[in-house]
């Protein structure tokens, strides 16, 4: 029996940018975190097949007979989320969103993108140093591109981060405090999709709202999902990856940050390589249950099977992303990263938060060459309590 010395605490947890991922392999039989067998996928290749294979689906991971993946509520293993769903209903939902979040579109919102980064940056130069970027920067910016596109007020923006804190819970908060902030969040979701209705806008809701009314028979409680998932979503994983880029370039790559002001191309290939390196949490697994049997990297997976495809270590694959230029943040990737996942279920977001990570880089450097921290890394304070994680304060100088 392991006893703690509480004379000796643990030792604070690595930087995300610093964890060690094992040489992916065939797929083999593993655990989840709560001890259901499950089996384990980690090569490239491998992990495509399961993320973009329709035999192996979301759906039926919450079935009546199910294993719990969570002991405590959260918006992640939330039947009714997108992300959750499968076939024709995963299609028809998706549908509602078809040209919300393509190229084009994020192309198009460029410009006022830019414009919120540079009135930060301004609030941020205005600032005594030494001043706090997740608190001046990463925080406030995806939060205020997800506000304008989702039509949302700035008086929301306290509770949004109280709900986003209790939707991708880890399980340390209390049941009943994850199920009542998420009966609030989802509260708030139902007014909005209402209000909307009543009222449409240029809004994304407003869009989401009328692509449901035409295209018929999509359940209220997943167009609730659907709002509540692209709001904590939309702003969640964008500051939890500019926090830990800017603690990875400002910690330990500082002679990057040059490069990064004067070329926004460059700044561009590091952003990608970053969201590729550097996972959003410590579960880096993302599950799927096998409907049949089916052959994987020359490995029957059985029928009824739960699949955990590990895209931290696929990612890492070294007969895809050779060694050489694994940690080259200027180097292009050799193949589309998994970050985001891969298939039916890939990130609807995904271009947005390229755009958003790689324009505030750019910038953040360009106007702050000298910008550095003011505090050892290994004084970070980590924002925990939730399935991602990042700085909760990152202190800089300039």
């Amino acid at each position: 029996m392991t006893t703690i010395d509480p004379t000796h605490p643990a030792p604070p947890p690595e930087p995300m940018h610093r964890l060690r991922f094992e040489e992916p392999g065939p797929p083999c039989r593993t655990e989840l975190p709560g001890g259901t067998p499950a089996w384990l996928v980690s090569r490239y290749a491998d992990v495509r097949q399961v993320l973009s294979d329709p035999r192996f689906g979301r759906a039926r991971l919450y079935a009546p007979d199910a294993p719990a993946l969570s002991d405590v509520p959260d918006l992640v293993n939330d039947p009714d989320l997108m992300f959750n769903q499968d076939g024709p209903g995963h299609l028809r939902l998706r549908r509602t969103l078809r040209r919300a979040f393509t190229p084009r579109a994020v192309a198009r919102w460029r410009p006022w993108i830019a414009a919120i980064i540079e009135e930060l940056l301004d609030r941020l130069e205005a600032r005594p140093q030494p001043a706090d970027a997740v608190a001046e920067f990463a925080l406030p910016l995806p939060v205020a591109v997800i506000s304008r596109l989702m039509g949302l007020d700035e008086s929301a923006w306290g509770r949004l981060r109280h709900w986003s804190e209790h939707a991708f819970s880890d399980g340390t908060h209390e049941s009943e405090q994850v199920a009542s902030a998420l009966k609030e969040f989802s509260a708030y979701g139902a007014d909005l999709l209402a209000e909307r209705r009543r009222a449409p806008g240029e809004d994304l809701v407003s869009g989401i709202v009328a692509a449901a009314d035409e295209e018929g028979g999509v359940p209220e409680a997943q167009l609730v999902s659907l709002v509540c998932g692209l709001v904590v979503g939309g702003h969640d994983s964008t500051m939890t990856m500019l926090g830990n880029a800017l603690l990875c370039l400002l910690g330990e790559r500082r002679e990057t940050w040059p490069r990064l002001g004067a070329d926004e191309e460059a700044a561009e290939r590091v952003a990608d390589r970053l969201v590729h390196l550097v996972p959003l949490g410590d579960d880096r697994g993302s599950t799927r249950h096998a409907a049949t049997d089916v052959e994987v990297g020359g490995v029957t997976i059985p029928a009824g099977a739960i699949v955990l495809a590990d895209c931290g270590m696929a990612n890492r694959d070294p007969e895809v992303f050779p060694p050489a230029t694994l940690h080259d943040l200027f180097a292009p990737l050799e193949a589309p990263t998994l970050s985001f996942g891969a298939g039916p279920h890939y990130c609807l977001g995904a271009w947005l938060a390229r755009t958003e990570l790689h324009l505030a880089l750019h910038r953040l450097a360009a106007r702050f060459p000298g910008l550095r921290l003011a505090d050892p890394t290994d004084t970070v304070v980590w924002r925990t309590g939730t399935t991602s994680r990042s700085p909760r304060s990152l202190r800089v100088k300039w």
